[in-house]
């Protein structure tokens, strides 16, 4: 009986790579229900710490009873054509094996998860030779997301080829699973049959999560002093996660010297913002640069209260999914949310405030108010947040619902 999963994701990490985790969690975690997993990645991303090294055009490993397969494809920096070349080659590669792919493993369910949907073309002649279940996996709207957010016409090549694939995906999956709540209406107008449709959200790994141990030595003589007021964000410090919002913020408060502000983390935006940080002569913020991710939960432990923001964009009336706010609501920590989107994670989890996006005097006036809380008030809003991811996000649950669409 055929029990092998195939998930195609460029992007595909692991502990020892880095992000993104999504893919390593979920696979793990069917492995220890049975099934074998093979992960097809690009031997180059961005977003990982570590990449591969590679000794041809096709590698395997094993990881944690994962089976990875790298394919050889070209480096790249920002998001402009050497990243599409990246596509293409990882594309390319898997047109080239997918025979091997689906002859060579006892497949079950292939599913096609690279944020962009060009890799639904392989992905579809693996499961239709090996009759597998065809699964599409949605993390964000592609091409919308490029369109709205990177300012391309609709008429642009690179994006026509992604509109074709996408609608392909729709019209061509067994199942469409969408980080995104709210993206069922976009998905029909392009060809989506309503049943098709399974919400998965982003998810945390509780068993990874140990507020117990200790920041570094070098970490450690970053943060303020002890006793102080700690506004922290942790992630990615890029455009789209509003950071700018939460440096005024922080230069509205200087009059509150007890009130002290932390953002931990690396990314294209970290000089911009260090430089704005200077121009307001802030002495209330500490830039604490990236660190590992074993460190992360004492880290998040340090902060009283934890900021996530995006930008003020249409493309979020699809919903969010951000893992950090996961991680904050597992570390049983108040959050200030400045989103506008489809859903509200914080509200329903009863876990923080939620304001208006890229608004710094609506930052600081919620950051007040956690402040004149008391701590038994700010704890019971963690330990909401934290209830309500053991319940919603844990990656054991999410895997076995992901399960149920290879049974059905």
């Amino acid at each position: 009986m055929a029990n092998t999963i195939l998930l195609i994701n460029h992007y595909a990490g692991s502990l020892r790579h880095g992000m993104e985790f999504r893919p390593y969690y979920l696979a793990r975690h069917w492995v220890r229900m049975g099934y074998r997993v093979i992960i097809a990645a690009a031997s180059f991303s961005h977003v990982r710490q570590t990449n591969p090294r590679m000794r041809g055009c096709e590698q395997r490993e094993t990881i944690d009873g994962i089976t990875y397969v790298w394919l050889r494809t070209p480096a790249y920096r920002g998001n402009g054509v050497g990243r599409v070349l990246n596509m293409l080659v990882f594309t390319w590669r898997l047109l080239w094996r997918w025979r091997a792919l689906a002859d060579r493993e006892d497949l079950l369910a292939v599913i096609s998860s690279s944020t962009y949907p060009l890799d639904i073309y392989p992905a579809a002649r693996i499961a239709r030779r090996a009759r597998a279940h065809l699964i599409f996996e949605v993390h964000d709207l592609w091409p919308l997301s490029p369109i709205e957010l990177g300012g391309y016409a609709r008429s642009h090549p690179f994006i026509v080829l992604l509109q074709g694939a996408e609608n392909y995906a729709y019209r061509r999956a067994a199942h469409v699973v969408s980080m995104l709540p709210k993206a069922l209406p976009y998905m029909m107008e392009h060809g989506l049959e309503p049943a098709k449709f399974v919400h998965i959200p982003n998810g945390v790994e509780p068993a990874m999560h140990d507020a117990s141990g200790m920041l570094s030595e070098e970490v450690a003589p970053l943060l303020p002093p002890a006793g102080s007021f700690l506004v922290g964000y942790a992630g990615t410090i890029g455009i789209a996660n509003a950071l700018d919002a939460l440096v005024e913020a922080a230069a509205l408060l200087q009059e509150t010297p007890e009130i002290r502000f932390a953002i931990v983390g690396d990314g294209p935006e970290l000089g911009r913002l260090q430089g704005e940080a200077r121009a307001h002569d802030l002495h209330n913020l500490n830039f604490i640069g990236r660190i590992e991710k074993g460190q992360v939960p004492a880290m998040l432990a340090r902060f009283d209260v934890c900021y996530i923001g995006l930008k003020a964009e249409s493309l979020f009336r699809f919903g969010v999914s951000p893992n950090k706010l996961f991680d904050y609501m597992l570390a049983a920590r108040p959050v200030l949310q400045a989103i506008s989107a489809g859903n509200d994670p914080v509200g329903a989890a009863g876990c923080g405030i939620s304001v208006e996006p890229e608004n710094p005097r609506a930052i600081a006036d919620a950051i007040l108010s956690f402040y004149h809380m008391s701590p038994e008030e700010r704890r019971r809003l963690g330990e909401n947040g934290r209830r309500y991811v053991l319940v919603h996000h844990t990656y054991d649950k999410l895997a076995k619902q992901f399960a149920e669409l290879f049974r059905d």
